[in-house]
């Protein structure tokens, strides 16, 4: 399957968590979405748990972070996907998932992303994104407090 095509109904959310600080970031566009490696589409809305379409075909979440690795030219041990994180996204083209990869690193990469025209943002400083993106947002979250 062609990089490009992985992403066709998926997603990533990219976050930073320090393992001491707890302190946790979120990767975001210079055009401000969360949503690797495009936004949602407009009118997209998540869905509930059990709302959730069974999916036919998965991709496995390395997939996507092998792919957004290269699109971004990362190095292959930056990030590493978050098991247990799938949430589903109504958008007008269909159903899209978004999984989560985590930055395993000491400290946040800033300089390295930024030479990537994109951010690390706390929780507070991402307000104002659509709903659809701030209810992944408040997913991730919690699913990270969790863990």
């Amino acid at each position: 399957m062609p990089h490009s095509n992985v992403f066709q109904n998926h997603r990533l959310l990219l976050f930073y968590k320090g393992d001491i600080s707890a302190l946790t970031l979120f990767a975001q566009h210079s055009n401000g979405s969360i949503c690797f490696p495009e936004p949602l589409p407009l009118l997209s809305s998540a869905l509930e748990q059990e709302e959730f379409e069974e999916s036919k075909v998965t991709i496995h979440p390395s997939m996507l972070v092998n792919a957004i690795n290269q699109q971004l030219q990362l190095d292959n041990d930056l990030l590493h996907a978050e098991a247990g994180f799938a949430e589903q996204i109504d958008t007008p083209g269909g159903i899209i998932t978004v999984y989560m990869a985590r930055f395993k690193l000491l400290d946040p990469p800033h300089k390295l992303l930024q030479s990537r025209d994109l951010k690390l943002r706390t929780l507070p400083e991402l307000r104002g994104r659509p709903p659809a993106e701030m209810e992944l947002l408040r997913r991730a979250y919690v699913k990270m407090m969790e863990g």
